[in-house]
């Protein structure tokens, strides 16, 4: 995506590097509520939005906050929101007319203790299975989730150009501690090519279809005021936006809504194996738990036990064939999560005809998995 410049280090917090990728990627306009511990996301692109020549609101709510950035899609702006928690819970309703209207957008969830009011101030990773089926009826879905400072700004910049890509709300997620910890970057050097923009249309106004009959992405995108007639509604839709009730244009709508996903499970799909080749034990991580997963992992490698980590940058899609691949020697998984078995039971789906025994870590009192909680397992699935 990006060169490196070794004079660009800088001391950055995680939501600050998902605000500056943000505009990295070309996001020009910002809607958004205060909500602890995503506000920071707000705060910065309130300042550096205006510099860049881009737009900040306020919103009086994350009801209004993820309308007003569907609004500002269609009229063709790049365009983003943050919140956590009890937020994201209201913007699911949005969230999934996002997804039938084909209108890009990015929502940055940084997840905190819940349910409810839950935990404010203490990192969670219990919104996984929201950000797949939050919102009612089948919709695709794309989330991603970063480990670290740096990550965050590289996958708010993917997420923004998968969001213009496939024409879909793309979710990030991020957690209290990754939100809020620092740590010195190198900021990469931004190749303009990378940054994906929407094609816009050539044809005669009367010849413009706004939902293309196929499952293809970049197709071009006509924005509000530019002259071409279509139609946005939650209802399912024809082609040209209008709502239909006719069997064969429901197909084809939803049909084109899972295959722009499920059609490019490759171009989607990212994550890191480290020293999986030849575990017999294996930890399933994402997040802020993969990094002591992975010093877990470091420390069993050093005493010569084979262990190794997977982790998904992409979540959803869930990467379920490479998954199968990397897992077919394992004989034991460990999967530490800060939430009651939500990713524990998305592996044992996709691990259900094999011999694998699952081994649990949960912690849901806002208190982070450590390495030595994770060395722990190691040793009692070793025994």
């Amino acid at each position: 995506m990006a060169k490196k410049s070794k004079k660009n280090i800088v001391l950055m917090q995680g939501n600050e590097a998902i605000a500056r990728g943000a505009i990295a990627a070309g996001v020009n306009f910002f809607a958004g509520y205060p909500i602890t511990p995503s506000t920071e996301v707000a705060e910065i692109l309130s300042i550096e939005l205006p510099k860049n020549g881009g737009k900040f609101i306020q919103m009086e709510d994350e009801i209004a906050s993820i309308s007003a950035i569907i609004g500002g899609s269609l009229a063709g702006a790049k365009v983003m929101t943050a919140t956590s928690g009890p937020g994201f819970s209201l913007m699911q309703e949005g969230i999934g007319y996002a997804k039938i209207t084909e209108t890009p957008c990015v929502v940055v969830n940084v997840m905190r203790g819940g349910p409810s009011t839950g935990l404010p101030t203490k990192p969670s990773q219990s919104d996984i299975m929201q950000t797949r089926w939050g919102s009612h009826g089948d919709s695709p879905a794309i989330v991603l989730y970063p480990n670290s400072v740096l990550e965050s700004y590289e996958l708010s910049i993917r997420a923004v150009n998968l969001a213009e890509k496939y024409r879909t709300c793309v979710i990030l997620l991020s957690d209290e501690v990754l939100g809020h910890m620092r740590e010195a970057i190198e900021i990469p050097e931004i190749d303009e090519s990378k940054i994906i923009k929407r094609i816009k249309p050539n044809t005669p106004p009367e010849w413009y279809k706004h939902y293309p009959e196929n499952p293809k992405y970049i197709s071009p995108v006509a924005s509000i005021g530019e002259g071409y007639r279509f139609h946005v509604t939650g209802l399912t839709h024809d082609s040209f936006g209008f709502p239909t009730n006719r069997a064969d244009e429901a197909e084809i709508m939803n049909d084109r809504l899972k295959k722009k996903i499920t059609h490019h499970l490759d171009d989607l799909i990212q994550v890191e194996d480290y020293m999986m080749d030849d575990a017999k034990i294996a930890v399933f991580a994402a997040g802020i738990t993969s990094r002591a997963a992975k010093e877990a992992v470091r420390n069993s490698r050093a005493k010569r036990h084979k262990v190794g980590m997977f982790r998904p940058l992409t979540i959803w899609p869930f990467p379920e064939q490479m998954i199968r691949d990397k897992f077919k020697d394992v004989k034991a998984v460990i999967v530490p999560e800060l939430a009651e078995g939500q990713l524990l039971g998305e592996l044992k789906r996709v691990l259900r005809k094999t011999n694998i025994k699952f081994y649990p870590i949960q912690k849901t009192n806002g208190e982070l998995i450590t390495p030595d909680d994770i060395s722990e397992a190691i040793k009692e699935v070793r025994k």
